[in-house]
């Protein structure tokens, strides 16, 4: 399948590599001069700019992997005016399922089918085999799906249903991380902070090894006390989650409770002017995920 992969940053780029080793043919374009240069290094094939996809008559597959918020909107409207009828058009960053469900209304207007898919699994899962989580119409998912397919970890797809739907499951599971993050950072800062001399590389090893709280994070855990067992690589402060706000707005709306989504983003705000052990955990994990960004970066 040819898949145009709009934006080369960490996840496109990964996601655009993936694609190419399953036999998929991949076109790429990005505004920032050394992501094309890394490009072309990989092999991939660039267009100059988002015009040229209207030299392409066929069928179009286009992936629009670009932060949230403002450019990835930004890209979307302007892919209203080049996209022809019958083309699939995917936003699978971490867009506002609000934003998505816009989209998808004013793409089926011109005929064109949208996607909104959650994208997890950080730069190694867009790399050897991501968990994707789709939603928009049937018959753009029938287009794409073996795609997908080819470059998802085992079990690692699911078509969630109508629009904005793969968004809004990728905002939970965003919130879900969040929390599970900071009771690990809570966890091992009182270990760390204990009487006892525990190793916390160990501790981690036997955990992910045998433990009932075993899995990927545990895993990443291991990693990264074992690269620097003080966690000093890693900043204190942590920004607010956007994911984690916008559930508890959806659980207000859905009169749900989710305590522990508002204890979870209190705890990244202090992060803002407290110095903790459990900061440098979180950022650690999330520097392994290869979501970190230092705040001079």
């Amino acid at each position: 399948m040819k898949v145009y992969m709009i934006g080369l940053g960490k996840m496109g780029f990964n996601l655009a590599e993936n694609m190419t080793d399953n036999g998929h043919t991949v076109i790429g374009y990005d505004v920032s001069d050394a992501a094309r240069q890394k490009a072309q290094e990989a092999g991939l094939q660039l267009i100059d700019n988002l015009e040229d996809l209207e030299k392409d008559n066929s069928q179009k597959t286009i992936w629009v992997m670009l932060p949230a918020g403002k450019i990835t909107n930004s890209v979307l409207k302007q892919l209203e005016g080049i996209a022809d009828k019958g083309d699939v058009v995917i936003d699978g960053g971490n867009s506002d399922y609000h934003d998505s469900l816009d989209r998808a209304k004013e793409f089926s207007e011109l005929g064109i089918h949208f996607m909104d898919i959650g994208t997890s699994g950080g730069t190694y899962g867009a790399r050897h085999g991501a968990s994707f989580m789709v939603g928009g119409d049937k018959e753009g998912y029938v287009v794409i799906c073996d795609m997908l397919e080819s470059i998802a970890a085992q079990d690692g797809l699911i078509y969630c249903g109508k629009s904005g739907s793969g968004h809004y499951l990728k905002v939970i599971h965003n919130a879900i991380l969040h929390s599970e993050m900071e009771v690990l950072g809570e966890g091992f800062e009182l270990l760390h902070a204990s009487p006892f001399d525990y190793n916390l590389k160990d501790v981690a090893y036997n955990w992910n090894k045998s433990a009932v709280i075993r899995g990927w994070l545990m895993e990443l855990m291991y990693q990264a006390f074992s690269k620097n067992i003080a966690l000093s690589d890693v900043e204190t402060s942590i920004h607010s989650s956007s994911a984690a706000i916008d559930a508890i707005k959806s659980a207000c709306d859905l009169n749900v409770p989710v305590p522990m989504f508002d204890i979870t983003l209190t705890m990244r705000q202090r992060t803002q002017g407290q110095d903790t052990f459990t900061a440098r955990v979180i950022n650690s994990l999330r520097k392994e995920v290869g979501g970190y960004r230092p705040k001079n970066a």
